[in-house]
């Protein structure tokens, strides 16, 4: 979410009285959010004919817990940004509410050039905020390719682990292809394993984005993972193009999702005809379902959803328990306890 832009009024002449606290830092910060660099030059002028300090006022003057630095950021102020940072020394990582950094505040404004000016001197590209996001975790969620390679160049960790996962997994989730082209070019790991977070590649599937599972795919994307198969999260989904892209990748049609459906099953149930036809020739044929055809195993499908709903309780508990077991055999103790709890 963009931080807000000043609300304060527009100064009347004459310069306020500083002493008269909560109005001259009004001034402060309005100066700032609109980029008026000659006010603000006025402001600080009166400021040290008193016996207030320019840079601690600044530092300690907030507007719903932004600076005028995080302000003139925001709306890609270099000339203020300047000012601030190199004659009056405000911190280039000064905290708002919820740790936003200017870096972040002009990220949201879209400025790259005050984006550079800021990592240029002395901006940290790593700076975790909340949820453990770094400004690259921003930029693969916004999309912006320049802005993922300016951090990039800058130092920032490719692979560096929020709550949600990595930027690629931000990137995956948020089918955003062009930041992900920079992030896998910039070796991100693909197939990148993290207590219950999917996958890349699964992440790009429930995303829906065919472009971003291709170019994971390309990248060396794992496309027979035990835990989640990519195949049939693609086939539950009706991702036809997704599908394909699997299978010339070596994707396994007969692994089962963890509700022990394969995804020719998957497809059936979905009633994407088109998913089954491809799905049928490389599949092996499933001993319950009597009419091995195409049109029999929809007709099985449907059945088997109808009479039964989901599978038997007792089906579904020792489901439950072999994705448990491949959880902890992979360490993903969080999805085990998720799974277990639920036994």
């Amino acid at each position: 979410m963009a931080p807000p832009r000043s609300t304060a009024a527009p100064p009347d002449l004459p310069i306020p009285d500083p002493t008269a606290v909560d109005e001259f830092n009004l001034h402060l910060l309005h100066a700032a959010s609109e980029g008026d660099l000659p006010l603000l030059k006025a402001l600080v002028r009166a400021l040290e004919k008193s016996t207030r300090d320019p840079r601690e006022v600044l530092d300690a003057t907030r507007e719903e817990g932004l600076g005028a630095l995080h302000m003139a950021a925001r709306i890609g102020s270099v000339p203020v940004c300047r000012y601030l940072v190199e004659e009056i020394g405000v911190d280039v990582d000064a905290d708002g509410d919820e740790s936003v950094t200017p870096l972040l505040c002009a990220m949201f404004g879209g400025s790259l050039d005050t984006i550079r000016y800021l990592l240029d001197h002395g901006a940290n590209p790593d700076k975790v905020v909340g949820d453990r996001f770094t400004p690259l975790h921003h930029a693969a969620g916004m999309g912006d390719r320049e802005m993922v390679e300016l951090l990039l160049t800058k130092g920032a960790s490719v692979d560096s682990v929020s709550v949600s996962g990595t930027p690629l997994h931000i990137a995956a989730f948020r089918g955003q292809d062009e930041a992900m082209k920079v992030l896998l070019e910039n070796n991100a790991d693909h197939n990148k394993i993290l207590p219950g977070i999917d996958t890349p590649l699964i992440s790009a599937i429930t995303a829906s984005s065919v472009k971003c599972v291709k170019l994971l795919v390309e990248a060396g994307a794992d496309v027979n993972d035990d835990l989640v198969p990519p195949l049939a999260a693609a086939a539950d989904k009706g991702l036809t193009a997704c599908l394909k892209c699997l299978l010339e990748a070596g994707a396994d049609p007969n692994v089962p999702d963890p509700s022990g459906r394969l995804p020719i099953e998957l497809a059936a149930l979905n009633g994407t005809r088109e998913d089954v036809e491809i799905l049928f020739p490389v599949t092996s044929c499933i001993p319950t379902v009597h009419d091995w055809s195409i049109d029999g195993i929809i007709l099985h499908a449907k059945s088997v959803s109808m009479e039964q709903g989901d599978y038997s309780n007792v089906k579904r508990i020792d489901e439950l328990k072999s994705l448990g077991v491949k959880s902890v055999k992979r360490n993903d103790y969080s999805t085990a306890a998720t799974v277990y709890s639920v036994q």
